[in-house]
């Protein structure tokens, strides 16, 4: 019963978040990239505590699978919100910054 739940958790999930990123208006995009990355940071609070159950080798591998794209959202999430800072920076006149 439990795998099923947790699947349909996850597909709820899913639904929600495509919904809810494509209303978005263009202006809120960098808000809402900080917004993701506190949440990617939660994410990675609870990888690493999710060490701490039975079965070690299920939770080492979602752990380490966690880790590794909550890393891949916080770095691009900075390159993202970086690169749209840029835009509204003054360009020097000569090619310069």
């Amino acid at each position: 019963m439990e795998p099923v739940y947790l699947t349909f958790v996850f597909v709820l999930a899913i639904f929600l978040g495509f919904e809810l990123i494509s209303k978005v208006p263009s202006t809120l995009h960098t808000p809402l990239m900080s917004g993701s990355n506190a949440i990617s940071g939660i994410t990675l609070i609870g990888a690493l505590a999710s060490l701490q159950t039975d079965n070690l080798v299920i939770s080492a591998i979602l752990g380490t699978l966690a880790v590794a794209f909550a890393t891949i959202n916080v770095v691009g999430g900075y390159v993202v919100t970086n690169r749209m800072l840029e835009m509204f920076k003054k360009k020097v006149e000569g090619g310069t910054k």
